[in-house]
């Protein structure tokens, strides 16, 4: 650093990245300054022989310039736990010398003083750091703890949904069970455990899962299993969740509301939060018409593809250690998605962009690609930008979250049409009206009747469904929540040739 660049640094001040000290004369409070940049992503400077109140120079002398270096290197050791080594340069200025100290940002937080006390900065200041889940964060940035892979006290095996299992070892060992021979229906009447045993045999479920890291060795849940897996995580971890809400005009704070998504949607693992999601951006945002033949429904506003990549990645990718849900807002001009906790590893928006991938929760980003649709391999965002190119990205380090802006076209009309014939624009306007009308009784469904399409996320039996509603399996309750349903195009038959199959199953249509 040249001695003009050193001075022009001075003569800003203090602020987050730079601290002043004129001379090291309490080693407690520079070891805390110490402390906050090595918690930090950027790391920081303190310049020693600048008057931090005034800004002016005290140059240092020879004898005073290594007797301060000296200290600096002591504070780095015996104050900061654990010791972490800082760089020294001198800068000749008039009159003598300054000395610039750079501390990286550290590979071992999060770091403390030698009371024990974490410090981060707050703007030039610093604060000191309590809360667990900011602690986990720092943990989760150095690679010594993953939040995906603690544990959920109390929950055992039996809290997993095995239907779900079932679909993530169907996807998972597809080349298996097709080597063997495997047909749906012999899949659907086996067991988690036979299906396990028939791709690897001797495993069991149990035993895969501790394999893969989801099942601790004494038996212990995973968040990550809880995640993907669990009947109903919500009752174990109530923040790992989402919120949807469609506002009436632009701005956050307002009191009115298009659709706002019942609790019932979202309770359920990552694949029937997944769904849920795209269940609410889809009878939300309009059709666009592309195709002048009056049949073609269109295809929405936003591309599907893209709304897909960034509902995955939000769920993903979020901080399980910060107790917020990931949260879906959806306004006249945009939609955001905001996902808890920021960019991981020190990724900029520019990485991410670029295809640079840092999974934060590695069980669930490996374990996940059987159930989500995602690639894992770092395209996702590339393919986004192809798709949408007036895509947004902001890493807000304030709030701690990553927000994905989707612009919305500033026209109010559910359905755009291409300037055809008036019988064309007149059939394409009953094509909306039936969108609109099927948007609109999927809104007004009970929060019971969401509960079943959503539980429906993979195939249930009449048996399931009934239990799921809590009530006894007969044929007038199953009149009433499933044929009406099926009737309906809400839920479809897995065996639609014989509807009285005794495998008969129903999911989500």
């Amino acid at each position: 650093m040249t001695t003009q660049e050193i001075l022009r640094l001075c003569g800003k001040g203090e602020q987050t990245p730079v601290q002043l000290k004129e001379r090291v004369v309490d080693n407690y409070e520079v070891g805390k300054e110490i402390v906050c940049y090595a918690n930090e992503r950027s790391g920081g400077t303190i310049i020693i022989g600048v008057n931090d109140k005034t800004g002016e120079i005290n140059a240092l002398s020879r004898l005073e310039v290594q007797e301060q270096t000296g200290l600096l290197s002591q504070i780095a050791e015996q104050n900061v736990k654990p010791a972490i080594s800082i760089k020294t340069e001198n800068v000749d200025v008039p009159g003598g010398q300054l000395i610039v100290a750079t501390i990286p940002e550290g590979i071992n937080k999060p770091y403390k003083d030698n009371k024990g006390i974490i410090w981060v900065k707050n703007g030039a200041n610093k604060r000191r750091v309590m809360d667990n889940a900011e602690i986990a964060e720092m943990m989760s940035d150095s690679g010594t703890f993953r939040q995906d892979e603690a544990l959920v006290p109390g929950a055992t095996l039996a809290d997993l949904d095995m239907d779900v299992v079932k679909l993530y070892l169907r996807n998972r060992f597809e080349a298996s069970y097709k080597a063997k021979k495997l047909t749906y229906e012999q899949m659907e009447d086996s067991s988690a455990d036979e299906l396990v045993g028939i791709a690897v045999p001797g495993m069991t479920v149990e035993h895969l899962f501790k394999n893969f890291g989801l099942i601790r060795p004494d038996n212990g849940i995973t968040y990550a299993a809880m995640l993907l897996f669990g009947r109903h995580p919500k009752r174990w971890l109530p923040t790992a969740t989402i919120k949807c809400v469609s506002f009436i005009g632009n701005s956050q704070g307002g009191t009115e509301f298009r659709d706002k998504m019942d609790d019932a949607e979202a309770d359920g693992g990552l694949l029937v939060q997944y769904n849920a999601m795209m269940s609410f951006l889809k009878r939300n945002l309009r059709n666009v018409q592309v195709d002048p033949d009056f049949n073609s429904l269109g295809q929405l506003e936003i591309p599907i593809g893209a709304l897909s990549e960034i509902c995955s990645n939000a769920l993903l990718h979020r901080s399980y250690s910060r107790e917020t849900p990931v949260r879906l807002f959806i306004f006249d001009n945009r939609v955001e998605i905001h996902s808890p906790g920021i960019l991981p590893g020190g990724l900029q928006v520019e990485d991410v962009l670029m295809g640079t991938s840092f999974p934060r929760n590695k069980m669930i980003f490996t374990q996940g690609a059987f159930l989500l649709p995602y690639t894992g391999v770092g395209s996702g965002f590339i393919r986004v930008r192809e798709l949408d190119d007036k895509i947004e990205v902001l890493n807000d380090e304030k709030r701690k979250e990553v927000i994905v802006t989707f612009w919305r076209e500033s026209n109010q009309e559910s359905v755009r049409v291409t300037e055809q014939s008036s019988e064309v624009t007149k059939k394409s306007n009953q094509e909306k009206q039936k969108v609109t009308k099927k948007s609109n009784q999927e809104k007004k469904l009970p929060g019971k009747i969401k509960d079943i399409i959503n539980f429906c996320t993979v195939p249930r039996t009449a048996q399931e469904i009934m239990e799921r509603v809590g009530i006894t399996n007969q044929s007038k309750n199953r009149k009433r929540y499933i044929t009406v349903l099926v009737e309906q195009g809400l839920l479809k038959l897995t065996i639609p040739d014989n509807p009285k199959d005794r495998n008969q199953k129903y999911v989500k249509a």
